[in-house]
């Protein structure tokens, strides 16, 4: 069971800090960039889904806070719970509550805690939502999706740590509709997936409100629905909030 509630933390650790501004369909949000309708490099891709959201706004967001509620589904066993982060800066922090366990995870800018000994993630930075700001910065690649997934619309972007992910997008408003990451645990291969069902607007910032993950690692494949209900934009948080036992 502890197993089981680990990797869904880490499948919630990958769907923080998502954000977007909504763009009427082919437009350029009055950034000049051309629309994912005519775009076809991955590079014109990657910026028109920047453009789509926030641009500027996505890459000046100072402070990021969100709090609702998760569903857990595995091996035919249902989890509800809660759920918050928060994002400062590089200090971040997580925490998954439900009746069987609590897992909370920070980083206070130097030093990475969890409250379960010996459990930790990949840089959270590093693959999924969090690297949109990162379009257009020395050493983020972007380069054409895999030949499996051609089907869809969209772009892949690696970190110059190298970890890699598959960002897919929504043509009739130039938004991300989901994303896949792939990274590797020692030897094993873990994956995860991302479909958003609804955004919900904060401060001109659409942001994620409803959406599903899934996250394979061997023979257990878990599934998580999360429905956020409250989400602040740019208000102070405390240094305190990014300590364990806070």
């Amino acid at each position: 069971m502890k197993k089981i509630i680990c990797l869904t933390a880490i499948l919630f650790s990958f769907s923080l800090a998502a954000i977007a501004q909504t763009a009427p369909p082919g437009k350029s949000n009055g950034s000049g960039k051309v629309s994912s309708l005519t775009a076809t490099s991955p590079a014109e891709i990657a910026r028109t889904v920047l453009a789509a959201h926030g641009g500027d706004k996505l890459k000046k967001m100072q402070t990021f806070l969100v709090k609702g509620g998760v569903d857990v589904s595995f091996q035919g066993q249902s989890l509800p719970g809660a759920f918050s982060t928060a994002f400062s800066g590089d200090k971040y922090f997580f925490e998954i509550v439900t009746a069987v366990q609590q897992l909370k995870q920070v980083f206070d800018g130097v030093n990475t805690s969890s409250s379960l000994p010996g459990f930790s993630l990949p840089p959270v930075t590093s693959l999924g939502f969090p690297l949109l700001p990162k379009i257009g910065e020395a050493g983020y690649v972007i380069t054409e999706l895999p030949e499996a997934s051609k089907k869809r619309k969209g772009f892949r972007m690696t970190t110059p740590e190298g970890f890699y992910t598959d960002f897919f997008i929504d043509e009739k408003t130039s938004q991300l509709k989901a994303y896949e990451s792939k990274w590797m645990d020692g030897d094993r291969a873990i994956t995860t997936s991302v479909e958003i069902d609804e955004f919900m607007t904060v401060d001109g910032i659409a942001i994620p409100k409803k959406y599903a993950q899934r996250f394979d690692l061997g023979p257990i494949t878990a599934y998580v629905n999360f429905k956020a209900k409250d989400i602040k934009v740019n208000s102070p948080i405390e240094d305190s909030a990014f300590k364990m036992g806070k």
